[in-house]
């Protein structure tokens, strides 16, 4: 990674990725899958496969931050199912950096978000034929067949995304809300996800360049605004009703896909 770039930062770019790293901290507590704006921004200022390896302990630090908030709100066999799929994910994803350039890497995670977002659109629009999940806020029949199919499908989807680009949180974002998760067991069980998920690609990303002592210093200055983006977050999830929040989080998904097709 040329990391000399970091240091010829202009004020208005810093500026930009002070902004970006607050999003992710209330993307992280309030609408998950925000921050793929975060991961936009980073890759307009930063060079784009050196973004990846800078976002990542920026988005750590929402993690551990989301952790501490919504802990008692995890949904553990949920986890387990998605784990196995998603570490082949992340070793597929590690294997297509290494030959991908900018240009492949953010068409075909753009292709990807915008997909999701249009089949959790469809499927939303007929549970609401069928009738609203149940209140309680747990997830629907992830035991079945169909439902462990599922899972598998998107959690190889969510390790591949989150391994080339950061961008796994509106996949899983999408495959919480299609499980028929509320806001709190939402937010609990990607708060655990990611938090696991984005430490254990630590050794992938630094291995492949992406992260080295000057681009950690740079991460120091941005966790600490990391931390009102969280706070913030945190206040404007309890006055966000669950539909809302559910148009939130797909609304963000689309502008993320958008956003990584556009030149």
């Amino acid at each position: 990674m040329d990391t000399m770039t970091l240091w010829h930062l202009t004020g208005w770019e810093f500026a930009a990725l002070a902004f970006a790293a607050l999003v992710v901290g209330f993307s992280k507590t309030a609408v998950s899958g925000a921050n793929t704006v975060s991961l936009a921004i980073f890759a307009a200022v930063l060079p784009a496969r050196a973004s990846t390896g800078i976002l990542l302990p920026v988005l750590i630090a929402g993690d551990i931050l989301a952790v501490l908030t919504y802990r008692r709100h995890a949904h553990w066999p949920t986890l387990w199912r998605l784990f196995p799929a998603v570490g082949a994910g992340v070793v597929v994803g590690t294997v297509f950096l290494v030959w991908a350039d900018d240009a492949v890497v953010r068409t075909s995670i753009g292709v990807i978000l915008l997909l999701m977002a249009g089949v959790t659109v469809w499927r939303r629009r007929q549970a609401d034929g069928e009738g609203r999940p149940d209140a309680a806020g747990q997830p629907g029949a992830g035991g079945t067949r169909a439902g462990r199919v599922k899972a598998r499908s998107y959690g190889v989807l969510g390790g591949f995304t989150t391994m080339v680009a950061n961008a796994g949180g509106p996949v899983m974002s999408m495959y919480l809300l299609s499980a028929g998760f509320r806001k709190l067991g939402f937010l609990g069980t990607s708060a655990f996800f990611f938090l696991i998920v984005n430490v254990s690609k630590l050794p992938f990303s630094a291995g492949l360049g992406l992260i080295d002592g000057r681009s950690l210093l740079l991460d120091a200055v941005l966790v600490v605004f990391v931390v009102p983006g969280a706070l913030l977050g945190k206040w404007a999830v309890t006055r966000i009703d669950q539909r809302l929040f559910e148009r939130l989080v797909i609304a963000a998904t689309v502008v993320g896909g958008l956003q990584l097709l556009l030149p």
